[in-house]
This record gives C-alpha cells, sequence and structure tokens, in this order.
C-alpha cells in the first residue's frame, strides 16, 4: 500500500485500490449510507483544507503538540509495562496509524527500539481484517499484540475488536489510545477529551491513505482490506509536519490534571443526548473532540454541540468547520466530553 509514511514507520497491511473506485461526494455518501449501503463500500470524496482551516490546524499542532507527545509517552511505558519491550503494534486503520507511528518513534527515541508497526483495517459492522490479522499471527507471538488507535468516542470500535477477538484466543482485546474520554480503553494517555491534532484533518496527515474500503467485487477472499492512496494531494501533504512536531516534543515536562477518583458515566451523557433531540440511533450520536471533528469532514451533521461558544484553544477548528459546512452550533451541558457531532436520520429531514 502506497503511503507518505517512512518505510520503517509502518507496514501498511491493506491492499491498494487506487483508481478502482470513484469517490463520492459526503452528501451522496450520507443518502447512501442512510439507505444501507455500508460506509465502507465507498470512498469519501476529499477535498483540501481552505487556508483560513489550514492555518487553524497549525495553530492546533502548535498548542497540542506538547499534550500528544505526553499522551504517547505515557501510552509507550503502560504497553511495555505489559508487553515488555518487544509489544507489537497494531494500529486500526486510518486515525490510529499516525498514533502507532508516534508510538514507535518513543521507542526508538527512548529505548533504541525498532519496534514492529502494523495498522490494519477495523470496520463497523463487518469486523477486523482476518487476512492481515492471520499474517501478523504468522509472524509473532500473539501475546505481544499491542492494538492502538486515536481515541474513543462511544467506544463503538473498542467493541468491535472485543468482539473480533473471540476468533484469537490468547490475543490481547483491549486498544491502547491517546484519548479515552468514554473510559473505555484497556490503556490511554489520559481521559481528558483532548484536540489531538491529527483528528483535524483527513488524508493529509494520515499518509495520504483514504479510510479504509471492504466490498466484495474488490477485495477477494484472499485480499487485505483496501485503501486509496491520493496522490493529488502530494504538494499538500501535513504528516510528516504532524509526527515530526510532537516528536520532537518527545521528553517535555507538560503534565496532565489530575484524573477524578471516581470518573463519571459517558454513555449515560450520550443516551440523554440521544433522548434530548430526539436521535433513532446511538450511532447518530458522535461525542468527543475527534468524532465531532470526524463528523465536519466526512458526514453531513445536523448540530454540533459544544461546551462552550468561546472555547478557542480547544475548539477553535470545530467552530472554523462548522461555519464552512453551515453547521449549527449549540451550547450544551457537556460533563465528559469538550464537544459532540449530531446527525439526523435524512427520514426525519
Amino acid at each position: 500500500m502506497q503511503s507518505s509514511y517512512k518505510k520503517d514507520d509502518v507496514i501498511l497491511l491493506l491492499k491498494d485500490i487506487t483508481g478502482m473506485v470513484e469517490p463520492l461526494e459526503n452528501s451522496e455518501r450520507e443518502k447512501r449510507i442512510q439507505s444501507g449501503i455500508h460506509y465502507s463500500e465507498m470512498l469519501p470524496k476529499e477535498h483540501l483544507p481552505k487556508e483560513e482551516y489550514k492555518q487553524t490546524f497549525l495553530q492546533a499542532l502548535k498548542l497540542y503538540s506538547a499534550p500528544t507527545a505526553k499522551a504517547v509517552e505515557l501510552l509507550c511505558e503502560q504497553i511495555i509495562a505489559d508487553k515488555s519491550k518487544d509489544a507489537v503494534l497494531v494500529s486500526l486503520a486510518r486515525a490510529g496509524t499516525p498514533v502507532g507511528v508516534l508510538l514507535r518513534r518513543y521507542f526508538k527515541w527512548k529505548y533504541g527500539i525498532e519496534a514492529m508497526h502494523y495498522s490494519i483495517s477495523i470496520i463497523r459492522g463487518k469486523g477486523i481484517d482476518k487476512n492481515a490479522m492471520d499474517y501478523i499471527l504468522s509472524k509473532h507471538p500473539k501475546e505481544k499484540i499491542q492494538f492502538v488507535d486515536g481515541w474513543t468516542g462511544k467506544g463503538a470500535i473498542r467493541e468491535q475488536l472485543r468482539i473480533a477477538m473471540l476468533d484469537y484466543e490468547g490475543v490481547d482485546n483491549s486498544v491502547a489510545v491517546l484519548s479515552d474520554p468514554a473510559y473505555v480503553a484497556g490503556k490511554c494517555g489520559t481521559h481528558k477529551d483532548f484536540l489531538i491534532p491529527s483528528s483535524c484533518l483527513n488524508s493529509t496527515v494520515s499518509g495520504l491513505v483514504s479510510r479504509t474500503f471492504c466490498r466484495n467485487d474488490i477485495i477477494g477472499e484472499h485480499d487485505f482490506h483496501g485503501a486509496a492512496y491520493y496522490k493529488e494531494f502530494e504538494n499538500n501533504d501535513m504528516t510528516a509536519l504532524y509526527l515530526d512536531t510532537v516528536e520532537s516534543k518527545f521528553g517535555c515536562d507538560f503534565e496532565f490534571p489530575e484524573e477524578p477518583e471516581t470518573h463519571p458515566d459517558p454513555y449515560s451523557e450520550v443516551l440523554r443526548i440521544k433522548e434530548d433531540y430526539n436521535i433513532s440511533d446511538v450511532n447518530f450520536v458522535k461525542p468527543g473532540i475527534g468524532e465531532a471533528t470526524r463528523v465536519l469532514l466526512r458526514r453531513i451533521p445536523w448540530k454540533i454541540l459544544v461546551h462552550s461558544l468561546d472555547d478557542y484553544e480547544y475548539l477553535g477548528h470545530i467552530y472554523e468547520l462548522a461555519k464552512e459546512k453551515n453547521a449549527e452550533l449549540e451550547v450544551y451541558p457537556l460533563q465528559c466530553y469538550k464537544a459532540c457531532g449530531l446527525i439526523r436520520s435524512l427520514a426525519d429531514t
């Protein structure tokens, strides 16, 4: 699979389907998704960010490279404590891949270890790429595998991973993430819902790789799940800038605030939002900064709930995207998250 990641950063266990699938605009994808076509059977038509939003991303990178680096450090130490220094990192494409790269770089920076890092596909409603799993297990001890993702929203992918690992006895079904506001990850840098800069962009901060794809006419029985490479964005790729900037902050003195002794119940907040806004499907509630950003980037949002309209430090990019996408911002008394994206059933509109 072609990408703009450095060759030693990650082994992408993906089939390159570049040019084999016609990407669709978000409005068309939304109609098809809500008509019953699985999201993984389509590719999104991605667009370069406008200059104003690009500057917002660069500001977010400046503000949050140190917290991201600290979260990587804390997560790495937990992985080593559990799996030892020969852990095998298996990131969940696409959002998990930059995190896996950063973890691998931290292993090398702190311990001089060239950790193995693979990135594979897991798809809500379809499961994990079994061919990719079989490939990894043919080369590495099962007890050394550590799954990696970016953050948690409701924990849907975490649950999908738990179910998938019922077929792989002895493989740890937990996931390691930088931010776990849902309190469902096995390991995390923090439970704080903080802005991970890679959540702000699509492929241009993810190795120019698309979301993963799985449709029977293109992905054969023995194929890995697929992804496309956005060659047309090569001159605007910020993957290396993002990774190198965060890496430059390794060893910084940033500290997250102390965790509360008793944690809240994030899923109850999700259900309350679902009820308050008369949303038919809990999957249309996308809590957390990362998920709200993703809704704005690749779905058709109905509303974006925020804890404040003045939190430019954490939510400046969300305000900018909401304005660009003509999505309504609404203040809601969020306790566990700083933002939440809402999608409305097209049948209700």
